[in-house]
């Protein structure tokens, strides 16, 4: 168990929302400000340097963007806790599939802040009592669960709750029983990131949870349609009809 303080780098390219999470941080017990960096570059330098517990990390910044950073020190033995620190909500699912254990939103509050901390705190604590090795074997290879913004803030999203997915332009759409959300990311990289065996691509904009298909059958047109459990319908893209016999065989 940890009982030093944790060391905090800051990352972030704007004085002034890095005098506020300094500011912040000077009001905490059990933490201490080991440096700040200004662009993603600074950020992976000063991490091998000063080797923090927690890095408050800003997402767009100048040189490596803070997702790349994540990604660059996530490869490393010891990589300190991430916890992204940003203006926009667009980047949730893309800060949590490198293994984020907090977003928080600009400007960022005394409380929210606590529960980072608090987070990573305990992030870190399960790493030391698993092992790193042993961490990253239980990790699973797919996506496991999704941030979405709403009007309370971000909410988060058991991939395994997701009864299917639709394409709206640059967005993707989570359906979730009445319930949906809206996330920027493309169908390919979901379809690449969502377990195979749990989710099924059945249109070039639709992905469907295997266990949601109630059954097929034909249009007027001869094309399969999938009959969900909600009572509503999926066409079939011609060029997925291969995974109605797919799915009918097992």
């Amino acid at each position: 168990m940890m009982t030093e303080p944790l060391k905090v780098l800051i990352a972030d390219d704007e004085p002034l929302a890095s005098e506020r999470l300094e500011i912040l941080l000077g009001r905490m017990d059990g933490v201490k400000l080991v440096g700040v960096a200004e662009d993603g570059d600074e950020a992976v330098a000063k991490t091998a340097e000063l080797e923090p517990d927690v890095l408050l990390l800003d997402i767009a910044m100048p040189g490596p963007d803070g997702i790349e950073v994540a990604r660059k020190l996530s490869r490393q033995d010891n990589a300190p806790a991430v916890v992204f620190v940003t203006a926009f909500d667009q980047f949730a699912v893309a800060a949590f599939e490198v293994a984020a254990v907090d977003y928080l939103m600009k400007p960022v509050e005394q409380t929210r802040l606590d529960t980072a901390i608090q987070r990573a705190r305990a992030a870190l604590a399960a790493r030391e009592e698993e092992g790193d090795s042993a961490k990253r074997e239980s990790e699973s290879e797919y996506l496991e669960e999704f941030w979405a913004s709403d009007l309370s803030g971000l909410v988060r999203i058991a991939a395994c709750d997701i009864e299917r997915v639709s394409a709206e332009r640059d967005y993707m759409r989570l359906h979730v029983g009445p319930k949906s959300w809206l996330i920027h990311h493309s169908m390919t990289a979901l379809e690449q990131g969502l377990d195979p065996k749990m989710f099924v691509r059945l249109h070039r904009s639709a992905l469907v949870r295997r266990d949601f298909i109630a059954g097929f059958a034909r249009n007027s047109s001869g094309r399969w349609v999938a009959r969900l459990a909600d009572g509503t319908e999926q066409p079939v893209g011609r060029i997925y009809s291969d995974k109605v016999r797919e799915i009918a065989a097992r």
